[in-house]
C-alpha cells in the first residue's frame, strides 16, 4: 500500500501545492459560502459535510481519485503520493472532499495524512 498526503487549500490564499494530483473544486461544485448559515462555518461541521456530498457529481469525484491513487500505487513508488483539493478559501468543499478522500483511501489499506492549510483562515469576503 502507499503513503498518501492530502492538503486542503484556498486558491485565494496562494498558489496549489505541488501535488501529483490536484482536485479543483471551484467551479464545477456547489459553494457553501454562498449560503449565509454556512459562511462562518468549515468543512468539518456536518451541515457543511451534508450540501457538499450532496453536490451532484462530488461522490463521482471521490470514486475516481480513488482510482487515480491505485493507479499512482502501482508505479515504482519510494515517495509519497499528494493529492491537492482546493476551493476558492481552503474551508468548505476542499476540508470535506479531502477527507472523505482519506477514509476511503484508509479503508483501502493506505496510510493517509490529511493537512488542512488554510482551514484557519477567516472566510475571505467577496
Amino acid at each position: 500500500m502507499a503513503a498518501i498526503e492530502i492538503v486542503s487549500f484556498g486558491f485565494l490564499h496562494g498558489e496549489a501545492p505541488e501535488a501529483d494530483v490536484v482536485l479543483d473544486l471551484r467551479r464545477a461544485f456547489r459553494d457553501p459560502h454562498v449560503d449565509p448559515r454556512m459562511r462562518q462555518m468549515t468543512g468539518r461541521d456536518r451541515l457543511v459535510q451534508r450540501a457538499v456530498l450532496d453536490t451532484r457529481g462530488v461522490r463521482r469525484l471521490l470514486k475516481a481519485t480513488v482510482r487515480q491513487v491505485a493507479a499512482y500505487a502501482e508505479g515504482p513508488g519510494g515517495k509519497p503520493i499528494v493529492i491537492g483539493s482546493g476551493c476558492a478559501g481552503g474551508r468548505h468543499r476542499s476540508v470535506v472532499v479531502a477527507d472523505q478522500l482519506a477514509r476511503r483511501l484508509r479503508r483501502r489499506g493506505h496510510t493517509v495524512t490529511v493537512t488542512h492549510r488554510d482551514i484557519h483562515l477567516p472566510v475571505v469576503q467577496r
